[in-house]
């Protein structure tokens, strides 16, 4: 708590608040005979920093809940994925990034399908994610509490490869951006408390290994199968729960929600005017 404390103090005062703390030095450095025409530097360098202080214990207290939240979330929250049906401007920029809302329809295994509505900012590189409508998040089954897991989301945004190498078979298979096969995969590492840090290694874990392998051979066979015909995917093997039965496709985005996202990305600066006006038109030639 105390290295929270101290990071956030510093933050404030590379922020402006060290205006406060250099008028009380200047004030006490100076002689008796100087400070007569300077008292307002004590009471404002004063007030600055007695500010400082508040909002520095202010910022420490939301990042504790914050990380707490995080962290009740990692350990009993439940993976579900949030599709991404509406993106609103807000006019407001944080740090020059803007500020972005979003509506989420969420859907998981556990928890009763709900709809709901987020502030996040749509920096470089969760900007991809958003605009590809699929977002990770992990939910608090009693109350619907939930936050967007924005590492997990790069991966089924196919943002980060997901390849899965496997000894038996000598070859590697590559999951990137499936969302089904690769929620089922997290699902399964989550419920076993693997961390995802960079490259896992599951070897020394035979049953959650062989539940990984069972997922991406499933998924490399469906893969394989759809590729030369556009019949619908085979059906999964028996007493096996399919990777589309978990999450159901969300309705796709109305003609008004599509052209509401494209003034959007026009607004941030995302696209240019050209690419607006191809893409505009685009949309209402397919009415």
């Amino acid at each position: 708590m105390l290295f929270r404390y101290l990071k956030s103090q510093l933050w404030v005062l590379l922020c402006g608040g060290l205006v406060g703390p250099i008028f009380l030095v200047v004030y006490f450095a100076l002689g008796h005979e100087e400070r007569s025409y300077i008292g307002w530097m004590f009471y404002v360098g004063l007030l600055i920093t007695a500010a400082d202080i508040l909002i520095a214990l202010a910022l420490t207290s939301y990042g504790a809940k914050s990380a707490a939240k995080s962290q009740f979330l990692e350990q009993r929250g439940v993976l579900a994925l949030a599709q991404v049906v509406g993106i609103q401007e807000t006019g407001t920029r944080i740090n020059e990034q803007p500020l972005v809302k979003v509506d989420l329809h969420i859907e998981g295994p556990g928890i009763t399908a709900f709809n709901t509505q987020d502030r996040v900012i749509a920096s470089v590189t969760r900007l991809p994610l958003i605009t590809n409508r699929k977002l990770v998040v992990l939910v608090d089954p009693a109350t619907n509490s939930y936050e967007i897991d924005w590492q997990r989301s790069a991966l089924v945004g196919g943002m980060v490869p997901a390849q899965f190498t496997l000894a038996e078979d000598n070859r590697t298979y590559d999951l990137s951006g499936q969302a089904a096969p690769l929620m089922e995969i997290m699902q399964i590492l989550k419920a076993n408390n693997v961390p995802m840090n960079g490259t896992i290694d599951i070897r020394s874990n035979p049953a959650v290994r062989q539940q990984v392998l069972d997922v991406v051979r499933r998924a490399a066979a469906q893969q394989g199968s759809a590729a030369p015909q556009p019949a619908p995917a085979a059906a999964a093997p028996s007493g096996a729960v399919g990777p589309s039965a978990l999450f159901p496709t969300a309705p796709a985005p109305s003609t008004a929600q599509r052209l509401q996202e494209l003034e959007t990305l026009r607004a941030m600066g995302t696209i240019s005017d050209t690419e607006y006006t191809a893409k505009r038109q685009q949309i209402i030639s397919e009415l």
